[in-house]
Parts: C-alpha cells; sequence; structure tokens
C-alpha cells in the first residue's frame, strides 16, 4: 500500500454529513474551551488534541462502504467496519505524530524562535507519523506471510515442544 491523498470520498458525502461533522468538531472545540477555562490550559490543550471530527467521520465512512456494497446486492456490515476501522488505525498513528509534535513544541519554545520550532516539530510529526504506518505495515507482511506459511502460535508452541523433547 502507497501513501497518497485522494479526493474520491468528497462527492460521495451530501452537504449534511459535512455540516455534522462541522458541528460535532465545533463542539468538541468549545468543551476543550470549558474545560480549559474551568482546570487550565494544559487540561484544556489535552482535549483540543482529541481528533474532533473523527467520531463522525468514522461512521460516515461505515455508512458510506455500507451503502456501496448494499449497491452491489451484497450484505456490507463488515466491510464497513472494516474501513471504519483502518481509518481509526491511521488516526492513531497521527495522533502518536502528534504526541510527537506537542513535545518538540512544548521544550522547544522556551529555547528557540517559534518558526523554527514549529518547522523542527511538523517534521517530526511527519517522520512519526509516516514512520510508525511503514512499522505497522513491515510488521503486518511478516505476520500475514508467517500465517500464510502455516505457522501459526499454536503450530509454532507445538513445533518448539516437539523439538524440545527429542
Amino acid at each position: 500500500m502507497k501513501i497518497k491523498i485522494s479526493t474520491d470520498g468528497l462527492g460521495e458525502s451530501q452537504w449534511y454529513e459535512y455540516a455534522v461533522r462541522f458541528a460535532f468538531g465545533g463542539a468538541i472545540t468549545a468543551l476543550a474551551g470549558i474545560i480549559a477555562k474551568r482546570y487550565g490550559a494544559e487540561v484544556g490543550g489535552l482535549f483540543l488534541a482529541f481528533p474532533a471530527i473523527f467520531p463522525a467521520t468514522a461512521t460516515l465512512i461505515e455508512k458510506h462502504e455500507r451503502r456501496k456494497k448494499a449497491e452491489a446486492g451484497k450484505e456490507g456490515v463488515e466491510r464497513g467496519r472494516a474501513a471504519a476501522g483502518v481509518d481509526a488505525a491511521g488516526a492513531a498513528m497521527g495522533s502518536l505524530g502528534l504526541a510527537v509534535f506537542a513535545v518538540i513544541v512544548w521544550q522547544g519554545l522556551s529555547q528557540s524562535n517559534l518558526a523554527v520550532v514549529l518547522t523542527l516539530a511538523t517534521i517530526a510529526w511527519l517522520v512519526t507519523s509516516v514512520g510508525v504506518w511503514q512499522l505497522r505495515e513491515s510488521l503486518g507482511r511478516r505476520f500475514r506471510r508467517y500465517r500464510f506459511e502455516g505457522h501459526t502460535p499454536v503450530h509454532a508452541a507445538q513445533s518448539r515442544k516437539r523439538r524440545a523433547d527429542e
């Protein structure tokens, strides 16, 4: 799988789906502001870092995939869940990059120029997110190859036990 940008999904959404995403993102941002006012900017910032539109996006992805399968005359529940799961995995990987970005900004602003810190933090976010994605892909390929060759954890444990007994 190659990383790519696709705008194909933009045409699949209805105007009200964008409105739901916008409203949900605004509500999360407002909630983060209320939390920041009550408990301080540090705590509010944690909630602001929450991917505000992710829950709305995940449900819309699931709905679109189900609809595509239904149009083809098939049941699409599993496909919809799988597509939403892939989106969730991507969001988690991006969040790890966001955590690296936050630490660099937090530590760097007191010691360096804003433009330099933001540039370095952005590069670190990109490297971290892509690196985690590549690690996941590499481990996934190894796991699939291992399972394809007939090695399951049970078989591997039985083989080791057999060799130890011999």
